[in-house]
């Protein structure tokens, strides 16, 4: 239990390092670059507004995500995660993972009909397949814990 204890607060404190970082890099950091990217390149001016919004959006879904990542670990430190309230934050993560993905399809798609280099249109695809995975991985783990909540309120009801 110490190791698990441990792990939570190491969790914890990379979880909020990460929110911390991704707030800037949303706020300064890909608005900038996508305004300096405008003015070294004209012709892809009309791009600077999409992008922007584009990454902007993944980072919130990212953000999401560890919102919901530190709910769980609430719930695993109080020994509430055996409920449906721990399946609402799940939720909320397959969501954002969804949501992500579907605008990364778009991109996918867009860039990839675009394209005059192989190169960007594969590590997209890399890309969606590595959030398809994920985003699957996620659904399968809320079953597990769908499973094990009503294996506990059935154990808890016969005692």
């Amino acid at each position: 239990m110490v190791t698990e204890h441990r792990a939570v607060a190491a969790l914890r404190v990379v979880l909020v390092v990460l929110f911390v970082v991704l707030i800037g890099f949303q706020t300064f950091s890909l608005p900038g670059q996508f305004a300096h990217m405008a003015q070294e390149s004209p012709e892809h001016a009309y791009l600077r507004w999409p992008l922007t919004a584009v990454t902007v959006f993944w980072v919130l879904c990212v953000q999401v995500v560890i919102v919901s990542t530190w709910q769980l670990l609430n719930m695993v430190k109080n020994d509430r995660i055996f409920t449906e309230a721990s399946l609402k934050w799940v939720d909320l993560i397959v969501w954002a993972i969804g949501a992500a993905w579907v605008v990364l399809v778009g991109v996918f798609l867009y860039v990839g009909f675009k394209a005059d280099d192989p190169g960007g249109p594969i590590l997209l695809f890399l890309l969606t397949m590595g959030v398809t995975v994920l985003g699957l991985l996620m659904v399968v783990m809320r079953a597990l814990l769908r499973q094990a909540t009503t294996l506990r309120t059935d154990m808890e009801a016969v005692i």
